[in-house]
């Protein structure tokens, strides 16, 4: 064997792995370093790259190869050393050199953070309260009226005032004092009266007031505003009303029934399939809050000293989720850092307690996995793989290729769900 390996575990979660790597591989090694470099020394009488290799080690010394071979050598030495040993490293190791010389083993030590044991507590028999899934008749009306609203038109409105639930279209221009200010003008802005969408006071302010009419509204921004220099401060925005629009809500009967839904012919069919998505949302939501419950709970109960380097990896991963997301928004992370005044180590402190609880979780939840002998089969992983395809109208082998050729995230992920559903039926519901 070119690579032998001992690990020597330590306190905690750290360990040092002795690494011995055959002086005919570390000779192969020095081989290749000599091509590497050879390519650009010149020495007279040869031809640049053309210098034997006796020469260049009288010239240069053997050692002028030495930190050349270990970066050949090291990293597959590495790897098959963590493989012999079974360890898990959750952070790069630091390394140092204990032996190196032409014809011997080469020798290097690493000390190593590796994956942390768990030392589980109970996780069978997890109580959670039970629920009595029911839909009310009021739940049904509002669904229907958040339907029925939703399929609304905008109508000129003719004569009248302005009223809630009313849609204005106006200009408006904010003073403080005498003075305009920075992004307090619009012009033909559509305003719903009731959305919330100004300031506290400005919509009120507007009910009563006709098409054409010119008034100025008083408000106070509140304290906790985005813009510190309008922050508390009480404004001034001279307003002129062109049009104002009134929603025309369909009736609601079989015809309307119909328009919004192919699958039924009346209202009433209309109402009990509401009902019965509305039970299903229930269901579901109570299923969700049953597994954080039993999750949190089997969490708790373990005992797991998690390395500093695990939450920081995770922190990373969290910044690139939030990353994506503020993309999502058109926004990017330099954009909400300036905005929201943060650097991005608060953002970190700020998320670092979620990460803790997140490492926390998914190791517990893969000792439970272990601990249980629970599997996760290949037909399930291609399972997994064809409801991805159909999900997104794609090939299998292009959703592999999406997950980088390599279907260990998948895998692991199905190894969590199969863990959670497992806890789920081993819990124990009780009456609340």
């Amino acid at each position: 064997m070119s690579v032998t390996a001992n690990w020597e575990k330590k306190e905690g979660n750290e360990g040092t792995l002795t690494i011995t790597v055959s002086k005919e591989r570390f000779d192969e090694a020095l081989d290749a370093a000599f091509k590497k470099v050879v390519k650009d020394v010149s020495l007279p009488g040869f031809r640049k790259g053309r210098i034997p290799r006796n020469i260049f080690e009288n010239r240069f010394g053997v050692e002028s190869l030495y930190q050349d071979a270990v970066d050949i050598v090291l990293p597959d030495a590495y790897s098959e050393a963590v493989e012999q040993t079974e360890i898990f490293p959750v952070d790069q190791p630091s390394i140092d050199i204990e032996e190196i010389e032409k014809g011997k083993d080469l020798v290097f030590v690493c000390d190593v953070t590796v994956k942390p044991e768990v030392e589980l507590g109970e996780y069978k028999g997890i109580e959670y309260e039970n629920e009595t899934i029911e839909v009310t008749e009021e739940e049904v009306d509002e669904a229907l009226k958040t339907l029925q609203d939703s399929q609304a038109e905008l109508i000129l409105k003719e004569e009248g005032a302005v009223a809630e639930g009313d849609t204005v279209v106006i200009d408006f221009e904010g003073f403080l004092g005498d003075e305009p200010f920075e992004g307090g003008k619009g012009e033909n802005h559509s305003l719903e009266i009731g959305s919330g969408q100004f300031i506290p006071g400005f919509e009120e302010e507007l009910i009563g007031e006709e098409t054409g009419a010119e008034t100025e509204v008083n408000v106070t921004f509140p304290e906790e505003y985005h813009a510190e220099d309008l922050a508390g401060k009480e404004a001034t925005f001279k307003v002129k009303i062109h049009e104002i629009k009134e929603k025309e809500v369909p009736e609601l009967d079989d015809e309307f029934a119909k328009d919004v839904d192919d699958e039924v012919e009346t209202l009433a069919e209309l109402r009990e399939k509401k009902e019965a998505e509305l039970k299903q949302q229930k269901e579901t939501a109570f299923e969700n809050q049953k597994r954080e419950t039993i999750i949190e709970k089997v969490t708790e109960n373990a005992t797991i000293d998690i390395p500093e380097a695990m939450v920081d990896a995770e922190l990373n991963n969290m910044l690139g989720e939030f990353e994506q997301n503020l993309q999502m928004q058109g926004m990017t992370l330099e954009n909400y850092f300036q905005f929201s005044g943060q650097s991005e180590e608060e953002l970190k402190g700020q998320m670092k307690e979620d990460a803790e609880k997140r490492v926390k979780t998914n190791l517990t939840l893969e000792a439970i996995f272990e601990a249980e002998n629970l599997e996760v089969s290949d037909d399930l992983v291609d399972e997994e793989l064809q409801n991805m395809a159909n999900m997104y109208q794609m090939e299998k082998d292009q959703i592999v290729a999406m997950l980088g050729g390599n279907t260990d995230i998948l895998k692991n992920d199905l190894k969590m769900k199969t863990t959670i559903d497992y806890l789920a039926e081993e819990g124990k519901a009780i009456d609340a």
